[in-house]
């Protein structure tokens, strides 16, 4: 019981220090005077995947690297089956040709090379390193193109900072910073130590516990952001979203956790799930390509695909 109220307190923390990390960074930055485009594209997507990465290093520190492989797996699957699906079925997902040939590309590229770095265990900190290099490349080239003058994906991700709903107020925005950042760092502690009491004591696999509940858990502020840019009729902000967390995912936390210390990729990950994270991705860019849109029949078929996928984690335990 207490390992549940673990979890639940973590999710609960992670989802609402996720939400106040991001606004009060993006309004700090705001009154920086920092670039509209700079915020969006690396302060939303870096702060959307906070808990993502809060929740695997914390896992690293704790020797579970089966919750933090499955943590970003399961996370990169459930943006796209479960969160684009929702967001697709609220409204369709438009998508803006020029952001979706560059980012859609550095996704399909950069989820690659996340596959072929977990085949490479024990991951160790060289290839850590390669991975946030490989990072810190696509924010460097993504910023100087956006910086062209009427780049239809400068404006997408100056939408992005501004659907990020930052306060106006420097003092609150710091604020929220500082208790989003508390909020995280805290709910990660307590949905990892309540994830892998639960695997202990109903005796599952860490991994399906990071690939499930935690995944799930830590991609709630994807979530919120999409339902929120689908109401709004905000479409290709949502998509930006999911494409710009999921590039931070591969290449940031598991460079990142690999940093931390030698991750070993768990066999069924290898043989399985990171073969339909990376068919989750293709399945996405298609429907994103064809017709520049996700419409609500491709958003009911991501659903009903992620749904079948929960099936089957449930069959395995």
């Amino acid at each position: 019981m207490m390992s549940v109220f673990l979890v639940l307190a973590g999710l609960v923390l992670l989802s609402f220090g996720g939400d106040g990390l991001v606004r009060g960074a993006v309004g700090i930055a705001t009154r920086l005077k920092l670039s509209p485009m700079f915020v969006g594209l690396v302060l939303v997507g870096f702060g959307t995947s906070m808990p993502e990465l809060a929740t695997s290093l914390q896992a690293q520190f704790a020797g579970s690297p089966d919750v933090a492989i499955g943590n970003v797996v399961g996370s990169n699957t459930a943006n796209i089956l479960l969160i684009m699906g929702i967001g697709a079925v609220i409204r369709p997902i438009l998508a803006v040709r020029e952001a979706l040939l560059r980012d859609g590309l550095a996704l399909a590229i950069i989820s690659a090379a996340a596959v072929f770095l977990l085949f490479q265990s024990p991951v160790g900190r060289v290839w850590g390193a390669v991975m946030i290099a490989l990072l810190l490349a696509y924010i460097g080239l993504s910023y100087m193109l956006d910086r062209r003058r009427g780049d239809k994906a400068a404006a997408l991700h100056e939408a992005e900072a501004v659907s990020a709903g930052a306060p106006e107020r420097l003092w609150l925005s710091m604020l929220f910073f500082a208790g989003g950042l508390a909020g995280v760092l805290i709910g990660a502690r307590l949905l990892v130590t309540g994830a892998i009491d639960i695997a202990e004591s109903f005796e599952i696999s860490q991994a399906i516990i990071g690939l499930t509940i935690v995944a799930v858990g830590t991609s709630l502020p994807e979530l919120a952001a999409t339902i929120a840019a689908a109401i709004k009729r905000q479409g290709d902000v949502a998509l930006g979203n999911i494409i710009g967390s999921n590039i931070f995912n591969a290449a940031g936390i598991l460079g990142a956790a690999a940093l931390v210390g030698p991750l070993e990729t768990p066999a069924r990950i290898l043989g399985e799930d990171v073969w339909v994270m990376l068919a989750a991705t293709a399945i996405l860019l298609v429907f994103a390509f064809t017709g520049q849109r996700v419409d609500r029949r491709e958003g009911a078929l991501l659903l009903a695909l992620y749904a079948g996928y929960i099936a089957w984690l449930a069959g395995s335990v």
